[in-house]
């Protein structure tokens, strides 16, 4: 098993998806891990409405913040396809490891939920090395869709 199949596993990457790339940053500080991620050229995609396998009709590079590898921050950058789904029209897909529209993947989420149901915001933030500017939007998003089903993490209170 190579270094490769190892970091697929951890993602949970399955066909048509597969790492393409890895870069360790080492001008930054701290270290970044930037992984590509491609599917082959030809592959279908599911349709999000109704899960019809369709081919791609374009591509937007978009970049996820990842767990750390070790101490070093990890990104994870792939060609996301908009499919045309002969029943639903034109859709862009979701990815297997992120929620539509986050700019961070479901590990990296779940961590931060994990840290924001007994700290701060602010040291949530400072624990991922990260602005607590971007991480209220996911933890606000996230505990409103979570408190439909889980008395865990109550619904934010408004500010007065």
């Amino acid at each position: 098993m190579n270094s490769r199949d190892i970091i697929s596993l951890g993602l949970g990457l399955e066909a048509p998806w597969e790492i393409k790339g890895q870069i360790l940053d080492t001008e930054k500080v701290p270290y970044e891990l930037r992984l590509t991620i491609k599917a082959d050229r030809g592959a279908k995609y599911p349709c999000p409405v109704c899960g019809a396998m369709c081919k791609a009709r374009d591509f937007k590079v978009k970049t996820w913040r990842h767990l750390n590898f070790f101490q070093h921050h990890c990104y994870i950058t792939a060609p996301v396809p908009r499919i045309r789904c002969e029943h639903h029209g034109v859709k862009q897909i979701t990815v297997p490891w992120a929620s539509k529209g986050s700019k961070f993947t479901l590990l990296f989420e779940q961590a931060a939920m994990v840290l924001v149901r007994d700290k701060p915001v602010l040291t949530a933030a400072r624990i991922l090395e990260m602005k607590d500017k971007r991480l209220w939007p996911t933890t606000r998003e996230r505990r409103r869709m979570w408190s439909r089903w889980s008395p865990i993490c109550p619904e934010p209170s408004s500010p007065a």
